[in-house]
């Protein structure tokens, strides 16, 4: 067994992260790359930098000696479902040297193994994007939101962005002066807090700048809400509780009343010392006190934990688990 190693690897759309590891914890190799996946840049560039986190991890690692592989990704079935996304992806786990058979699993259960190995619980991830999973056996099993930006993703970072600016948008037709918060928002917009004699004309600045960019850049403004919550700014503060409600209403749809297993909270915005964490955290206390409350932690250790649940010589997972997937900082 001492001569085992796993990989696993947590692939966003901005970074990709490798970790091998021994079955006694020992971290033999990391490697970091640019973003991985594929339905962001295109399957032969996320292949690209997958192998690049690879080989990175496996510098002082004979490869034959990885026994399993998990990639933890946005969009999983979307890869699956994608013969030449899958075939970029083989090619660069070969191109590695690696001879093992390698998993693809969704982003949200990697979240969810990063913070227990309980089997069954619930996880909650909001960053640019939103998203509630039950896990069963550990495997997802229903899910609530993710529906992206147009549709859904309430709560998230994109949400709070594009909020904060039809607040801002409010005051101008208004003809009222925009607070703290609706004054960085506008700063950050069009580089002035300055209000034209016709706010009409602003509000217009307002809308060029925001629709020139993609529309999933509004998630840039979310520390700015996040800052303001932090700093007492009443409407930045509504933002936030109205956020943290939805979150927990998303979780509502998928989890029984009652339900007294874990649930894991991943997700920039949830994951750090942040407003909105301890308001979802008040919200799922308030609705769920039996339940648990972890944060999310080392995906890439935890997409190795999940690759090496299925070896034959592993016989107590959940020890595993706390050799190799360390505890949320």
């Amino acid at each position: 067994m001492s001569d085992t190693v796993v990989l696993g690897l947590d692939v966003g759309g901005t970074s990709t992260r490798a970790t091998a590891l021994s079955l006694d914890g020992t971290r033999l190799g990391a490697g970091r790359a640019g973003g991985g996946n594929p339905t962001s840049h295109g399957a032969e560039r996320a292949a690209a930098e997958l192998l690049a986190a690879l080989r990175a991890a496996l510098t002082d690692i004979d490869p034959h000696r990885v026994r399993a592989g998990v990639i933890g990704l946005a969009g999983a079935g979307r890869l699956l479902a994608d013969p030449r996304g899958r075939d970029a992806f083989d090619h660069a786990w070969a191109e590695a040297g690696l001879r093992c058979p390698y998993t693809v699993h969704g982003d949200a259960l990697v979240a969810y193994a990063s913070g227990t190995a309980a089997p069954d619980g619930t996880v909650l991830v909001a960053g640019t994007g939103a998203i509630a999973a039950q896990v069963r056996d550990l495997r997802l099993d229903r899910t609530a939101d993710g529906h992206g930006w147009l549709l859904g993703d309430t709560g998230s970072g994109f949400w709070l962005g594009r909020e904060a600016v039809r607040r801002l948008l409010t005051d101008l037709d208004r003809a009222e002066t925009p607070g703290e918060l609706g004054r960085r928002v506008l700063a950050e917009l069009t580089g002035t807090t300055a209000v034209d004699a016709q706010p009409r004309a602003t509000a217009g600045a307002v809308v060029q700048a925001v629709t020139r960019r993609p529309p999933v850049e509004l998630a840039r403004l979310a520390p700015l809400v996040v800052s303001s919550a932090r700093d007492g700014e009443p409407a930045a503060a509504a933002l936030i509780a109205e956020a943290a409600a939805l979150l927990a209403e998303s979780v509502s749809r998928i989890r029984p009343p009652g339900a007294a297993d874990p649930v894991v909270l991943g997700g920039g915005l949830l994951t750090g010392d942040t407003p909105l964490a301890g308001a979802v955290r008040a919200e799922l206390a308030e609705r769920w006190p039996g339940a648990p409350l972890h944060g999310a932690g080392d995906g890439a250790a935890a997409a190795a934990w999940l690759a090496a649940r299925d070896l034959p010589e592993v016989t107590d997972p959940t020890s595993l688990h706390t050799r190799l997937v360390p505890p949320p900082t």
